[in-house]
């Protein structure tokens, strides 16, 4: 379902050329939940980034869903992004000034769908994810773990064939690393997303199908 060959990502700084991704390769089956590991600065989240389009390979190929996201640019990159990927981030990046099932509904706003539409799928996944109650709550208003499950539930709305967590119990603590990972597991089971979870977190990578390593910029094992 994902394809990776020979990823290359290189930043300059004005004088300097300094690699990040140095030919990476990688390949994910529909429904996998797999863990990315590698130190801090071994390049996870830009190999997330890249994956989820919102950064731009040097060289190599990424394919997601039978379609190449290295050939997309523009207006055809964003709506791929949005029908086809699914973000969760260790923070969560909800919007402020809205509340929890706005928050949900926004990715099929700006996809199109009607706002009636929009608060049904919403209101869906805010009852999957055990926050029916807290629907009209601003994110203020929650604790760091209810921000999470409602980010999970953002990143499902489209029903995207791939979701990207970066650290996404980076700010949890152990019992709420447990829900968010039951959670995850459920959410796989019922919809069959495929998940690719970057995480510094043995209780996390311990329960997933696989594991892959980054190391210097490359998957050296998988």
């Amino acid at each position: 379902m994902v394809t990776v060959e020979n990823l290359v990502k290189t930043y300059t700084d004005g004088i300097n050329e300094v690699p990040v991704i140095r030919g990476a390769n990688l390949s994910l089956s529909k429904g996998e939940m797999v863990a990315l590991v590698g130190v801090s600065g071994a390049g996870k989240t830009t190999l997330l980034q890249m994956l989820g389009g919102l950064d731009i390979p040097t060289s190599g190929l990424i394919k997601i869903d039978n379609e190449e996201l290295t050939s997309l640019h523009g207006e055809k990159i964003a709506l791929f992004r949005n029908k086809k990927i699914g973000f969760v981030f260790q923070f969560h990046h909800l919007l402020p000034d809205f509340t929890a099932i706005e928050n949900v509904f926004m990715p099929g706003l700006i996809g199109g769908i009607t706002v009636s539409a929009g608060i049904k799928r919403a209101q869906e996944l805010l009852d999957l994810v055990g926050m029916n109650t807290r629907m009209t709550h601003f994110p203020s208003q929650l604790s760091g773990g209810e921000r999470q499950r409602v980010a999970l539930a953002r990143s499902l709305f489209n029903k995207p064939a791939l979701i990207l967590a970066d650290e996404p119990t980076g700010n949890l603590d152990r019992e709420h690393t447990a829900l968010m990972l039951e959670l995850m597991h459920r959410t796989n089971r019922e919809f069959g997303q495929t998940f690719l979870i970057a995480t510094h977190n043995e209780q996390v990578w311990s329960n997933l199908h696989r594991t892959v390593v980054l190391e210097y910029g490359k998957i050296v094992n998988q």
